[in-house]
C-alpha cells in the first residue's frame, strides 16, 4: 500500500483497515517514508525496501506521485498495481498525458493496471477488502456467487450495502475507473474463468474497447454464465448526437442497446434489478422465439394489477392471472397455480406476487413459490417491505424483486436476452472504395447502387435533358445544402422537357453559386416510406438502422438499430418491428410492399461497416414500391470520417 496513512481516519488508511478488519489473512506492506509503523504494522520507505514478491500495489499517493509510483512497481516487477488517485484523463489534455505515461511505464514492466479512479478489488471468499469504500466499514463481508464490475468507485459501495441489505454478497467486486489499461469487458472475461463466479454484474458509464466485451459475452454464453449491465446514458443529455437523421436516431445508447443484444449481454433499465434479476437467468439459457407474455399468480389484486400494468408499458402481454385473493396464501393452492403457470403454452415467465403476509408470515407466504415446478423460469414481487421473504427466495435461487417496476424490468430484461449473434461478412467492398469520399448526393448514390441499392437516378442536362420518362423528380446537387426541399431545390412531378428547363432555372437564380449540377427520377407511388441508416459509433462501431422515412423521421424516431454488417433474416426482423412500416407489411388488407426489396437494401447499407472511412450514411426516403417492385431511393448522404 504505497502511500498508506498512519492517521486511521484518512482516506488512505481505509484500505489497510478494511482488510485486517475482515480478516485478510495474507502479508500487508504499508508504504510512508515518513513512519516506523502504520495503524500497529511495520512500515517500509520505499517499494525497494520490501521484502520478496509482491502479488499486488494499491497507489494510495497523490496524482503528482502516482507516475514515480508506477515506475517503482514495474521496476520490482508487480504483476497488478491499482491507482486510487483522480486527475488525469478526466481533467483534460494534461491529465491525459499524464495517465498515458503511467500506462507506458507499466507496460515497460509488464505490468497491468487498474485505474487511475478506482476503489480497488473486494474478494470476500478470500476475505479481502482492498478498497477505500466507504461500505466496508460494515461489520461482515458477505460471500456469493455474482461478481461485480463497475467503473464507479461509489456504485460499488452502493450495491455491496443493497445486496447485503437483502441478505447476499459477491464472489469478486471490481473498480476499474478510468479504464488506462485493464477495462470493465476484460475484467469480465477474467471473471468467466473465475469458479466462484455464476453471474457477472456491470456497472457501466461508458463501452471502451467493445472487443472486450464481445470475447467476455461469447465466452460467458459459452460457460452457461450470464452477464447483466446497467448502463448510464439512457438521456439525450447523457450522449451527443450527430447532426444528421441517422445520428439523431442512432445515438451511443441505442447503438450500445444494439450491441449488448447483439453479443449476449442482458441489458436492464434500474439499478435495483442489476442486483435483484440474476436468480432469473442463472442456469437459464436465452430463448429463440419469445412469446413475450406472463402468467401471474396473486394474493393482492392490487398488486397484481401493478405488475401487470409496468409490463404492458413495455410491450408484454399477460396471458392470465389467478387472483387467490379470497383462498389466502395457502401452500397447495398457490403451489397448484404456480405450476400450472410455469408449464403454460402460451407464457415464456411465471410470476408470483405476495401481499402483505410476505411481512410477517414469510415462510407461509412463499411456501407455494417453492413448491412451484415446471419448465418456465420464476420470478415473485413482494408487495410489501418484506427483507426475511426475499432473503429466503434468494436463497432459494428465485428472482425477488420489491417493486413492480423493477420485476416489469426484470422479466422485459430476460425476454429481450439473445444469444451471440453468429459473424456477418461485409463481402468485397473494394469497388466502394474508388468512389469516396462521397461529397454530394450524386456521389452518396454511386456508392450505395456499388453497394448493391438500384439508382434510378440520372444525371441531366436541363437545356439538353434528353430521352426521360416524364413525370419526374428534378433535384439540384449541391454538396453544401443538405436539405434540399428547404432550400427550393427539389420539384416534383415535372411534366415535360420546358417545365424541367423553368425549375432548373429557378433554382440556379436562387442558388446558383451552390449547384454543381441536376439529377432527374421519374416519378413513383409508393407504399411506405424508409430510411436506412448506418453510422459508426464512437463507443461499439458500425451500426445500421431502419426507420419511418421521410420529412418525420426525425420527429418520430420510429426506428430499430442492429449492429452491422446484418444479413437478410435479421433485416426481416428489423422491418417487423418499425410501426410506421405497418402499411407496407400489409396492414389492414393494404397492398403489401417489396419487403425483400428492403430488406436486400438494409443489407446493402450495412456493408458499409467494411469501409472504415465512412462515419455516417443513409438514404431518406426510400420509397418501398409494391411486392415485386423494388424500392427506390428518393435522397442519399454520405459522411466521411474526416469530414
Amino acid at each position: 500500500m504505497i502511500g498508506a496513512s498512519t492517521d486511521a481516519s484518512r482516506l488512505t488508511a481505509r484500505a489497510q483497515v478494511y482488510l485486517r478488519q475482515h480478516g485478510f489473512p495474507g502479508e500487508l506492506f504499508p508504504v510512508n517514508p515518513r513512519a516506523e509503523t502504520v495503524l500497529g504494522e511495520k512500515a517500509w520507505a520505499s517499494l525497494r525496501d520490501v521484502p520478496g514478491e509482491i502479488e499486488f500495489a494499491y497507489v494510495l499517493v497523490g496524482t503528482e506521485h502516482v507516475e514515480a509510483a508506477v515506475a517503482d512497481c514495474a521496476a520490482r516487477r508487480v504483476p497488478v498495481a491499482c491507482v486510487l488517485a483522480d486527475g488525469f484523463a478526466e481533467t483534460g489534455p494534461e491529465g491525459a498525458a499524464l495517465q498515458a505515461r503511467i500506462v507506458t511505464a507499466a507496460a515497460a514492466g509488464g505490468m497491468r493496471l487498474l485505474g487511475p479512479n478506482s476503489m480497488g478489488v473486494i474478494n470476500p471468499p478470500a476475505s479481502m477488502a482492498c478498497s477505500v469504500n466507504a461500505a466496508l466499514a460494515a461489520e461482515t463481508l458477505p460471500s456469493g456467487r455474482w461478481s461485480l464490475v463497475s467503473q464507479s468507485g461509489s456504485v460499488m459501495g452502493t450495491l455491496l450495502s443493497r445486496a447485503a441489505a437483502r441478505g447476499f454478497g459477491f464472489a469478486k467486486i471490481v473498480g476499474t475507473g478510468n479504464e488506462a489499461d485493464l477495462t470493465a469487458g476484460e475484467v469480465a472475461d477474467l471473471l468467466v474463468d473465475d469458479p466462484e463466479t455464476d453471474a457477472i454484474l456491470l456497472f457501466l458509464e461508458t463501452i471502451r474497447r467493445p472487443e472486450m466485451f464481445e470475447r467476455a459475452a461469447r465466452r460467458a454464453h459459452a460457460a452457461g454464465k450470464p452477464i447483466v449491465a446497467y448502463k448510464l446514458g439512457r438521456s439525450e443529455a447523457g450522449a451527443a448526437l450527430a447532426t444528421t437523421h441517422t445520428g439523431a436516431m442512432a445515438g451511443s445508447d441505442a447503438a450500445a442497446d444494439a450491441f449488448f443484444r447483439d453479443i449476449g449481454i442482458i441489458r436492464v433499465d434500474m439499478l435495483e434489478t442489476l442486483l435483484e434479476m440474476p436468480p432469473l437467468v442463472i442456469g437459464a439459457r436465452p430463448m429463440e422465439r419469445a412469446r413475450r407474455a406472463v402468467r401471474i399468480v396473486t394474493t393482492t389484486g392490487g398488486g397484481g394489477a401493478m405488475v401487470v400494468d409496468r409490463l404492458g408499458v413495455l410491450g408484454i402481454g399477460t396471458a392470465g392471472m389467478v387472483d387467490t385473493t379470497l383462498a389466502g396464501a395457502r401452500k397447495d393452492t398457490v403451489a397448484t397455480a404456480l405450476t400450472e403457470a410455469r408449464n403454460a403454452d402460451d407464457a415464456d415467465v411465471a410470476i408470483a406476487v405476495v401481499g402483505s403476509s410476505a411481512q410477517f408470515r414469510p415462510q407461509d407466504a412463499i411456501a407455494g413459490a417453492l413448491a412451484a415446478t415446471g419448465r418456465h423460469p420464476i420470478a415473485a414481487f413482494l408487495l410489501p417491505e418484506a427483507t426475511a421473504s426475499l432473503k429466503l427466495l434468494a436463497a432459494a435461487g428465485i428472482a425477488a424483486f420489491r417493486t413492480p417496476e423493477a420485476c416489469a424490468d426484470g422479466v422485459r430484461a430476460y425476454l429481450d436476452w439473445r444469444a451471440p449473434s453468429d459473424g456477418v461478412d461485409a463481402g468485397d467492398v473494394s469497388a466502394v472504395a474508388g468512389l469516396l469520399p462521397a461529397g454530394d448526393e450524386r456521389a452518396a448514390r454511386g456508392v450505395f447502387a456499388a453497394l448493391g441499392v438500384a439508382d434510378r437516378a440520372v444525371a441531366v442536362d436541363p437545356a439538353a435533358p434528353g430521352d426521360l420518362a416524364y413525370p419526374v423528380a428534378l433535384k439540384a446537387v449541391s454538396p453544401g445544402i443538405a436539405h434540399k426541399t428547404e432550400a427550393g431545390l427539389v420539384a416534383l412531378n415535372v411534366a415535360d422537357a420546358g417545365a424541367l428547363a423553368a425549375a432548373a432555372a429557378d433554382m440556379m437564380a436562387r442558388h446558383g453559386d451552390d449547384i454543381t449540377g441536376f439529377m432527374a427520377e421519374p416519378m413513383v407511388k409508393g407504399v411506405g416510406e424508409a430510411i436506412i441508416g448506418y453510422r459508426r459509433d464512437p463507443l461499439v462501431g458500425p451500426v445500421v438502422a431502419l426507420g419511418a422515412g421521410g420529412v418525420l423521421a426525425e420527429i418520430y424516431r420510429d426506428v430499430t438499430l442492429r449492429r452491422a454488417p446484418v444479413n437478410l433474416a435479421t433485416a426481416h426482423g428489423m422491418i417487423a418491428e418499425v410501426k410506421g412500416l405497418a402499411p407496407a407489411r400489409g396492414y389492414r388488407n393494404m397492398p403489401r410492399g417489396d419487403l425483400d426489396a428492403l430488406a436486400a437494401a438494409i443489407v446493402a447499407v450495412s456493408r458499409l461497416a467494411a469501409v472504415e472511412t465512412v462515419s455516417e450514411a443513409e438514404i431518406n426516403p426510400l420509397i418501398v414500391l409494391r411486392e415485386g417492385q423494388g424500392v427506390v431511393m428518393a435522397d442519399a448522404l454520405i459522411a466521411s470520417a474526416s469530414a
